[in-house]
C-alpha cells in the first residue's frame, strides 16, 4: 500500500529526539501530526500568500513507527482550492537512522482556511505566490 516515492514537495525535515518519545520508546504520533500541520501550513501561507489556519484533518491512519534518530520527512500537495479553504495532502515519511531507507509513515488530507488580520475567512488569490 506505500509507494515507493513521496508525493508533493519537502516541506518540513526534521529529527526524531528521545524528548519525543513515547513509553515504548517510539515516536509519538502526536509529534509527527504536529510536523505534518506544520509543513501544511507552510504550503498553505505560501499558496494562500498570508495566514491560514487549519480546520481538518481527514483520515489519518499511522503506517509504521518513527524512532529516535530517523528524520522525518513531510511532503505537500495542494489538492484543491475553494474560495476561502483548500485541501493539502501531506505525506511523513521516515528516512532511518543507520540504513538511511526511506519509509512512508502516514498521510491525510488536511484542510485551511485562509484568514486575514482579524481572523476571518478570506478569499485565496487566483494564482499561488
Amino acid at each position: 500500500m506505500t509507494s515507493d516515492k513521496p508525493r508533493g514537495e519537502l516541506t518540513v525535515r526534521i529529527s526524531a529526539m528521545p524528548a519525543d518519545t513515547n513509553a515504548n520508546g517510539d515516536i509519538f504520533g502526536g509529534w509527527v501530526l504536529s510536523r505534518m500541520d506544520q509543513a501544511g501550513g507552510i504550503a498553505g501561507v505560501e499558496r494562500a500568500r498570508g495566514r491560514v489556519v487549519t480546520i481538518a484533518v481527514e483520515a489519518m491512519t499511522f503506517i509504521r513507527p518513527v524512532r529516535v534518530g530517523d528524520v522525518l520527512e513531510v511532503f505537500t500537495e495542494v489538492e484543491s482550492i475553494g474560495r476561502t479553504s483548500m485541501k493539502i495532502h501531506i505525506e511523513a515519511w521516515a528516512r532511518r537512522f543507520q540504513t538511511h531507507v526511506a519509509e512512508k509513515v502516514t498521510d491525510a488530507t488536511f484542510t485551511f482556511v485562509a484568514i486575514d488580520d482579524a481572523g476571518k475567512p478570506r478569499p485565496i488569490p487566483a494564482h499561488g505566490g
